[in-house]
């Protein structure tokens, strides 16, 4: 919850998004927790026809099919795993509360989608050729950070790194989302074709939404208040 001169405002479009994506993550076979799609081999052929469903197939999204435009909006609210989805939630609900504050409900969500869905577009132009499927919200949440890092760059957030025994050190929200925008671009430019995390989508949702703070906001709604979340150490 954010603390303002009104009182407490609760971001409820970042919960709002974050229950979106878990009910549906829940009632898909991802989760194992739909009795319905069957287990082992039944259960796997349910999962892959789903994410192909709902995800992103770059080589089938510029095929001229009517529903395919709609996948990179649908692809937001669908999750691989647990460990996809908590990485990405966990996320959402650091950064996301003082961006919907800033911008407003209405605004984030339409930034949120908007984002997204252009990340995902983006990386299925550059790998047009592809037919593996992406989905997950983290080109989305990518834009969050982008836009917190140019909304609020002397933030401080907690964060854990492994190669420090997971020591919790808080450093400014500019330090902590340059190294993790660096650490995108390094594994993008390392990346090969094989399934993955799709960091160049990252890097479109970041860069998209950094602008669009920039563009949007300028320089006069910049906030170098302290910041009240924790950041995990799963990426989005």
């Amino acid at each position: 919850m954010i603390e303002t001169s009104e009182g407490p405002r609760r971001p409820l479009m970042t919960y709002a998004l974050i229950a979106a994506c878990c009910l549906v993550f829940a009632v898909g076979p991802a989760s194992g927790l739909n009795p319905g799609y069957g287990t082992g081999g039944d259960l796997l052929r349910a999962q892959t026809g789903y994410f192909e469903r709902w995800g992103v197939v770059p080589s089938a999204l510029w095929s001229g099919a009517p529903a395919e435009p709609l996948t990179p909006l649908t692809a937001l609210f669908v999750h691989g795993n647990w460990l996809h989805l908590l990485g990405n939630m966990l996320f959402l609900y650091v950064f996301g509360a003082m961006a919907e504050e800033r911008m407003g409900r209405l605004q984030f969500t339409l930034f949120y989608l908007a984002t997204g869905y252009l990340a995902l577009l983006g990386y299925a132009a550059a790998h047009a050729d592809s037919t593996q499927t992406l989905v997950g919200a983290s080109g989305a949440i990518s834009g969050v950070l982008g836009a917190f890092l140019w909304l609020f760059p002397r933030a401080r957030v907690t964060s854990l790194f492994p190669f420090l025994f997971f020591l919790p050190l808080r450093f400014p929200a500019w330090v902590v989302l340059i190294f993790w925008f660096a650490l995108q671009w390094l594994a993008a430019h390392g990346a090969d074709d094989r399934p993955g995390v799709a960091y160049l989508a990252h890097l479109v949702g970041f860069s998209l939404g950094f602008l669009y703070a920039w563009v949007r906001f300028g320089r006069t709604t910049r906030v170098n208040r302290a910041a009240r979340p924790s950041e995990g150490e799963s990426q989005p």
